[in-house]
């Protein structure tokens, strides 16, 4: 199952991106509930950790494939770029919020996807995760269903470390 879902989530990672110069993920190495991973794009690797979440709020939705990543694409000079995806439509021009032990992050959404809104807090964000205990992300679906994500963030430091070197 968990197979299945890191492959949904990196062929939306590749929506944008170009599919014929990319292979199939390798996963690295499992860190609790996170994991980390690389595959080629062209002659460059990406890496990135990901995980799923431990609670899907309102339980009574579909919510399709869940995740959130934080990838290193070092031949497009992006290190650590958190992103959160999701398994419906994102209400248009609405925000996503991550909270960490209380602290809040603004996203932006696209369709499917989020990213940080102030790309200089990206390592404020990353930096959290590693030192939190709780982390959750909320966002309005395109049907204006409010939802909710409980992640844990056990195993995200050594994930993270993971890929550190990724070239």
């Amino acid at each position: 199952m968990f197979a299945r879902q890191i492959a949904i989530a990196l062929s939306l990672m590749l929506a944008g991106t170009s599919i014929a110069a990319a292979q199939a993920p390798n996963r690295i190495q499992q860190f609790k509930a996170w994991g980390a991973y690389s595959y080629k794009q062209g002659n460059a690797n990406v890496c990135y950790v990901l995980s799923v979440p431990t609670t899907k709020e309102p339980a009574s939705v579909d919510h399709g494939d869940i995740f959130f990543i934080v990838s290193q694409r070092p031949g497009q000079n992006i290190s650590y770029e958190p992103q959160a995806m999701v398994g419906y439509t994102l209400q248009a021009n609405s925000k996503v919020t991550v909270t960490i032990d209380g602290k809040n992050f603004v996203m932006f959404t696209k369709e499917k996807a989020a990213w940080v809104e102030n790309a200089a807090e990206e390592p404020a964000l990353v930096a959290a995760m590693k030192t939190g205990t709780n982390m959750s992300v909320s966002a309005v679906s395109g049907r204006g269903t409010k939802t909710s994500y409980a992640y844990s963030l056990a195993g995200i430091s050594a994930a993270l470390k993971q890929i550190e070197t990724c070239k």
